[in-house]
């Protein structure tokens, strides 16, 4: 597997092995849904301006938020790779035939203040965007009722999986 973290310029720097965590989170949200594949995911850790320039140009929000997620594909279910390979082909990468699942943005100015205002750490809420985001990369959503309990349930699974708990 292939997560790559790509920081601005001038961002807060979170006191973080950012990487790892990356890695280790993702591996597990991908454990949690089976997916069969080697896969790819970029983060890029931004600043509230950053996430709000992108915020607004591609969804009409202008304000910032403390994660972005660009999947690659659509699922019909969440976390069903059954037809990736014939409905995306060009999702795989052909120099590493991993799959590429999107890309994810987080402020690292909402990672401090959401972890303050939360009362849990800079690590937990760190790795909770990373949960939140690779489900989205997967298919997840939490527009409806029903998909937010799920959602949430799977978001919490992953984190404990990993030792991170509030």
């Amino acid at each position: 597997m292939a997560f790559y973290v790509e920081k601005d310029e001038g961002i807060r720097e979170l006191d973080l092995p950012l990487e790892e965590l990356f890695e280790k989170v993702a591996g597990e949200a991908l454990k949690y849904t089976g997916c069969p594949y080697e896969c790819e995911a970029d983060l890029t850790l931004t600043d509230d301006e950053g996430i709000r320039e992108i915020n607004r140009t591609q969804r009409n929000i202008d304000a910032p938020t403390d994660v972005l997620s660009f999947p690659f594909m659509e699922f019909d279910h969440p976390g069903d790779f059954s037809r990736a390979e014939e409905d995306y082909p060009d999702c795989f990468d052909p120099e590493t035939g991993e799959l590429m699942l999107g890309d994810i943005m987080i402020s690292t100015d909402r990672v401090t203040a959401q972890a303050e205002e939360y009362g849990h750490s800079v690590k937990r809420e760190y790795a909770f965007l990373i949960a939140h985001s690779m489900l989205h990369l997967q298919g997840f959503d939490h527009i409806e009722p029903e998909d937010a309990v799920i959602m949430e349930q799977a978001q919490k699974e992953i984190l404990d999986r990993v030792g991170i708990r509030r």
